[in-house]
């Protein structure tokens, strides 16, 4: 299993009218985490890219239980929970780090592509970042 926890304090350009964290920007932040989960195992995004390998989004879901506001503090659980196959699935869990209060749950399915978008098995310079997770 790979866990990560990322911190983001929200922003104004975050929020909606109403005063809450804008329900697109979740993604954005499970992108950000999920950036930050593959640096933190020696996985970096742009040298992954330079072997011609791409892992877009396929699938993307989130659950909103309670919205955060400007200037909170959230933090964002990003967690694979098995070995890639011929996807990876990443979830994402985001709590308010000062109560600890669950705001949304969600989850990214990647597919692997090589470099003229074909679907491929993951490669082993991923596989071998994550080998000893699992």
């Amino acid at each position: 299993m790979i866990e990560y926890f990322h911190p983001i304090k929200v922003y104004y350009r975050d929020t909606d009218k109403m005063g809450i964290v804008y329900y697109s920007r979740y993604f954005e932040y499970f992108e950000e985490s999920r950036t930050e989960l593959f640096k933190s195992i020696g996985l970096q995004v742009t040298t992954v890219e330079k072997e011609g390998i791409t892992l877009p989004v396929i699938s993307c879901h989130c659950d909103f239980k309670k919205g955060a506001k400007f200037e909170d503090v959230i933090l964002i659980r990003s967690l694979v929970k098995e070995r890639p196959r011929s996807t990876l699935k990443i979830s994402y869990t985001v709590i308010l780090k000062k109560t600890n209060d669950l705001l949304a749950t969600g989850y990214s399915i990647h597919a692997f592509l090589d470099g003229l978008g074909k679907p491929i098995k993951p490669p082993k310079s991923i596989l071998n970042c994550m080998q000893k997770y699992f």
